[in-house]
């Protein structure tokens, strides 16, 4: 598979939720946890045993290392079908810069 990430992904233990968004806004009652493959300041890698849309839009609630929760809108662009469910490629959406500084600060102590 051809790289097209824009900055270095980070592997890591954390949580995340994951509520559907339909396209007229509304949104359905469909939650999901995943297993975190790795995350940059741009996006997210991430197992989960049902098929999700490419394109389509999840408000994601991560709960990164420090334990805090980080609201963000990710969009499904990868999907590989595995065997035992799939793996998929998220860029996130409206991410604050607060939050993406947070991934930042990680991956400069996983650096050292």
């Amino acid at each position: 598979m051809e790289e097209k990430r824009k900055h270095k992904r980070l592997e890591l233990d954390v949580t995340v939720e994951l509520e559907r968004l339909d396209e007229d806004g509304v949104t359905t009652l469909r939650y999901s946890h995943v297993e975190v493959v790795d995350i940059s300041r741009t996006g997210i890698g991430f197992k989960a045993g049902q098929r999700l849309e490419v394109g389509s839009h999840y408000n994601t609630k991560i709960q990164i290392w420090t334990k805090e929760i980080i609201d963000v809108v990710i969009e499904v662009v990868r999907c590989e079908e595995l065997e035992d469910g799939y793996r998929y490629g998220g860029i996130f959406i409206g991410m604050s810069n607060t939050d993406a500084l947070k991934i930042d600060i990680y991956q400069i102590f996983n650096d050292i």
